[in-house]
């Protein structure tokens, strides 16, 4: 769908959990997990960067505080929808076993037998839950520093021993190198994304991805929020984090023609030079939130295209919950409103 058929741009944005969606908005955030039949809410408080000084919200520094801030605020979403989500499993399993087993012939073996399964505290599986999540993203940012820095410039290396005239200093030469480490990049990052799409479990994280955005979508053409209304939205938001991705990438490559080769001095000053990828990259997706024309639209394919891969298309129980989860957020003053009259 078109950015044009909008009434009205919001600030408000969002991001898939396990079993939910957090909703962002301009003074609350909230996370909303589906547990059986309810719906499970919680508001998410951090100090953002940008309200403890001036300094993060000047432009291009702002996507570097921003991409900060949306890291902790999802880390912190994500660990109360996967504590919320497990529980939910678990009260289903309870649920099954009690009904396959048979009943006890007396209370004493009854209460005996819940001895036999009592389970950890709940406590102790919060801290098993936060270590497994720390040692998974520690291990998450090694594999793309490998994956997106490092693996891009051995590839090129390998070519160039094949091809010789890859290995030249001119100009030309370096134009080329960035070009094909970006597009490696690209590569690398659409293939990722659709072997993990391929998991039930992330499947259903891209359908509730998919549910966000159809959800916001609803809001912004000032329609009632029903799971009628949302699902008959589009799944494919400008302001995506997907797309951002997608622009930091090809940003990579502009900046790559100015980085001197190497295998370890390439990749580490595209490490160093991150922040500066970041605050370009946030910028234009900013400009193309604000802007529908023709610029606007060529910088957005890229993402919206692949938005195709990270989101799926939401049944009515998922629209629920980012339902729920963007009601929460919408302010009574209208500050969240960006741009009226957009259609």
């Amino acid at each position: 769908m078109r950015k044009t058929e909008t009434k009205k741009i919001t600030s408000i944005g969002g991001s898939a959990l396990i079993e939910g969606i957090m909703m962002r908005g301009p003074k609350k955030n909230t996370v909303a997990v589906r547990t059986g039949d309810d719906i499970y809410t919680e508001d998410v408080n951090i100090k953002f960067l940008t309200e403890s000084s001036k300094f993060w919200k000047l432009p291009f520094i702002r996507g570097v505080s921003g991409m900060i801030d949306s890291m902790r605020l999802s880390y912190k979403s994500l660990m109360i929808s996967a504590d919320k989500a497990m529980e939910a499993a678990e009260e289903e399993d309870k649920k099954e076993k009690a009904e396959s087993e048979e009943p006890a012939d007396t209370a004493e073996n009854t209460e005996v037998k819940a001895e036999e399964k009592e389970e950890p505290k709940k406590e102790e599986k919060g801290v098993m839950m936060k270590v497994l999540m720390i040692i998974s993203s520690l291990i998450g940012v090694a594999l793309a520093v490998l994956l997106f820095f490092f693996l891009p410039t051995w590839i090129f290396g390998l070519l160039g021993m094949a091809f010789p005239a890859l290995n030249g200093g001119d100009e030309g030469i370096a134009f080329w190198q960035s070009v094909i480490e970006g597009l490696l990049k690209i590569a690398i990052f659409i293939s990722y994304i659709l072997i993990v799409s391929m998991t039930p479990d992330m499947k259903r994280v891209f359908q509730y991805h998919g549910a966000e955005h159809k959800t916001i979508f609803c809001y912004e053409r000032e329609l009632e929020l029903t799971p009628e209304n949302v699902m008959k939205q589009s799944r494919f938001h400008p302001r995506c984090g997907t797309s951002f991705i997608l622009l930091m990438l090809l940003v990579g490559i502009i900046i790559g023609l100015f980085i001197p080769k190497g295998l370890f001095l390439r990749p580490l000053i595209k490490i160093l030079l991150l922040p500066i990828t970041m605050g370009i990259g946030y910028e234009l997706i900013k400009f193309c939130g604000k802007h529908d024309n023709i610029l606007t639209r060529i910088i957005a394919a890229p993402g919206l295209w692949a938005q195709r891969v990270t989101t799926k298309e939401p049944d009515e129980k998922m629209c629920e919950v980012a339902i729920k989860a963007i009601e929460s957020v919408i302010p009574e003053d209208g500050s969240d409103i960006v741009k009226n009259g957009c259609c």
